[in-house]
């Protein structure tokens, strides 16, 4: 997957052509993506939620999303990797922005994701001139929850969903390459999706945007109360306790280690 490839897919507008997208957080589930055929990564600021056990995202620093995107890009095997910009570090000034996206890059990232649209269009269109592909995010956005007043779903109303429209073509206009919707009715991921030429990545937007991400621990069954729009396509964190009780019961019965695995 290289960015021309986003326009593409959405171009074919064919089920085959669906953009898959994972979060991810350190370089050993990584390699696992690797083996796949998953299109994308997303070094998501839920790190912050996820691995490290914040309420919300907005504990996500800087310094924690340049080391987590190092970690997955280390087995990340040549997936293209997108990043997320950390709450307010693009509001700092034009100077800030570019060196937060210049650090995450550097990182190993391809892409920025930056949330929200108004405030943002002047820095947004400044980093794609310099070189920098980012991806717009819209609907229910994690960094607003205090604005939101907790993660609600978005849209609902016609004024709200007009809002949120135009919010995704200025972001179009000012030259994201792809737009993550999150957290609004199905009828209204559909109306963005068929309104921009650029392809829309929808987390609890319905089945009609043109690619998913998911966050990989609700996929992998370790979430216990996941959101609604998110499904476990296994059960990874039922078989790791069971493996855990088992390492557990062999050490105290004296099992393990054996002579296999002990040295001569």
């Amino acid at each position: 997957m290289t960015l021309p490839d986003f326009r593409r897919r959405k171009a074919t507008r064919t089920a085959q052509a669906r953009i898959s997208f994972v979060t991810c957080y350190d370089c050993a589930f990584a390699r696992l993506i690797a083996q796949t055929e998953l299109d994308c990564i997303l070094v998501g600021d839920s790190v912050a939620m996820v691995v490290h056990g914040h309420p919300s995202t907005l504990a996500a620093d800087l310094a924690m999303m340049v080391f987590h995107t190092e970690s997955v890009a280390r087995g990340a095997g040549g997936k293209f990797i997108v990043a997320d910009m950390p709450f307010l570090e693009h509001r700092k000034g034009q100077s800030e922005a570019v060196s937060a996206a210049q650090a995450l890059l550097r990182a190993g990232a391809q892409a920025v994701k930056i949330e929200g649209a108004a405030g943002n269009l002047a820095i947004i269109q400044n980093l794609v001139e310099g070189g920098v592909p980012v991806m717009g995010h819209i609907g229910l956005t994690p960094q607003f929850i205090h604005a939101f007043g907790g993660f609600k779903v978005q849209g609902r109303e016609d004024a709200a969903a007009e809002k949120i429209l135009a919010d995704a073509k200025a972001l179009e206009a000012a030259g994201v390459f792809s737009l993550v919707i999150e957290g609004v009715p199905a009828s209204l991921g559909k109306r963005i999706t068929d309104a921009l030429s650029i392809p829309t990545i929808g987390i609890g937007a319905g089945p009609d945007c043109d690619g998913q991400v998911l966050v990989l621990h609700d996929l992998l069954g370790f979430t216990e109360k996941p959101p609604k729009f998110a499904r476990a396509f296994g059960e990874v964190a039922h078989a790791s306790v069971a493996a855990l009780r088992a390492y557990d019961e062999a050490v105290k019965a004296s099992t393990f280690p054996a002579a296999k695995e002990s040295y001569a």
